[in-house]
């Protein structure tokens, strides 16, 4: 096991907690809140057999650093629930508000939906501890998800981006490598800009078409729970395969490290929009800047779904998130691409450059005693 003090620096992490309750739940967790200078920390919770600390960690560090770039009035953290996400419905019930109960007195983490959570176990969470975000809209909730509101922060992302290159939105070939909350409606708005989907991937595999998908068709079927390798308009690959596609825009939206050195020379965009956190490594990402390859950071472009949930938690409406997600990107995108510019260095030198100044400042007015 990683011990704790691996990821130690000036900005945190505040309190690293693994939990464990072998009652009936078998409840099996770890909470990491990371920084709280900006206010109360806000981060997902994720479910998934396969976390470690350390990815834990650094996805708590993403959301520090993804709030303070939107000038949010919250800190970064995010916690992982070790279990299989396709739990028949009232185990996974069970679970989620065991959990919550085990952190219902750390008052300065505001759990969210993440991948393996959705909008209901937000609500068995508030419903527990009266904290939440990302709720139903029944409850009075924004539902990210449902509207898309990271993928409308991508679509800003891009939009800022085309003053920096050469891509043009309109006529783009993209391929989405994870076609699910994010990535469906990533290319759902894309699609409305004149973009063209010609590859898409899930966990079972992938769909590609140089001709062009029908994203509103692959969406119907993705909702009646068929995987995208059943869609049938297409050729069929293995989830590997969307690595190989030749687009204009690559957007990963599933799991992180999905780039690495190993495999970053078969990618052919000219665009690497981060709808996932953390999906490439950094020698990745260098390796992509030396080609030319534009990549615009994850807690830079994919902050949509955050803003919207202190929107919602601050009191605001949905049209009021999807204005604010668009001004915020698109203002932080070209804000980090003219340091990129200016400074000759990556955009995630950059974008962590510009995040940790606020963050630091925020500090100086905090009681260290």
């Amino acid at each position: 096991m990683e011990s704790a003090f691996t990821f130690c620096d000036e900005l945190g992490p505040e309190k690293i907690l693994h939990l464990y309750h072998p009652d009936e739940t078998g409840l099996k967790a770890i909470l990491v809140v990371d920084n709280v200078a900006m206010g109360p920390s806000i981060g997902g919770t994720r479910m998934a057999p396969d976390v470690s600390l350390e990815e834990c960690f650094r996805l708590a560090r993403a959301m520090t650093l993804k709030n303070a770039a939107a000038g949010l009035p919250h800190g970064g953290g995010k916690s992982v629930i070790f279990a299989d996400p396709h739990l028949p419905l009232r185990d996974k019930e069970n679970l989620v508000r065991g959990f919550a109960r085990a952190i219902a007195d750390v008052k300065d983490y505001i759990p969210g939906p993440d991948m393996g959570t959705d909008e209901t176990c937000m609500a068995w969470m508030r419903d527990s501890i009266h904290r939440a975000v990302g709720l139903p809209r029944e409850i009075g909730g924004i539902p990210l998800d449902e509207i898309g509101a990271t993928g409308h922060g991508l679509v800003a992302s891009l939009e800022a981006a085309t003053d920096f290159s050469t891509l043009q939105l309109h006529g783009a070939r993209i391929a989405v490598q994870g076609f699910g909350s994010v990535g469906k409606h990533a290319a759902r708005l894309l699609a409305k800009k004149g973009a063209i989907l010609v590859a898409a991937s899930d966990s079972v595999g992938s769909i590609m078409n140089p001709d062009g998908i029908d994203v509103a068709a692959l969406i119907r079927h993705k909702e009646s729970g068929e995987p995208v390798t059943t869609f049938p308009d297409g050729k069929r690959g293995d989830g590997d395969a969307i690595i190989d596609v030749e687009c204009e825009i690559w957007i990963p939206a599933a799991r992180p490290d999905v780039i690495h050195a190993d495999n970053v020379d078969r990618l052919q965009a000219k665009v690497i929009v981060q709808g996932a956190n953390i999906p490439c490594t950094l020698e990745a990402e260098q390796i992509l800047h030396n080609r030319g390859v534009l990549v615009l950071p994850d807690f830079i472009a994919n902050a949509g779904g955050v803003i919207c949930a202190a929107v919602e938690y601050h009191g605001g409406t949905e049209s009021q998130a999807l204005a604010i997600i668009t001004e915020k990107i698109r203002d932080n995108t070209r804000q980090v691409l003219t340091s990129m510019r200016d400074n000759d260095c990556l955009p995630r030198t950059a974008a962590i450059a510009m995040a940790r100044d606020r963050v630091q400042a925020a500090m100086r007015f905090r009681r260290h005693y």
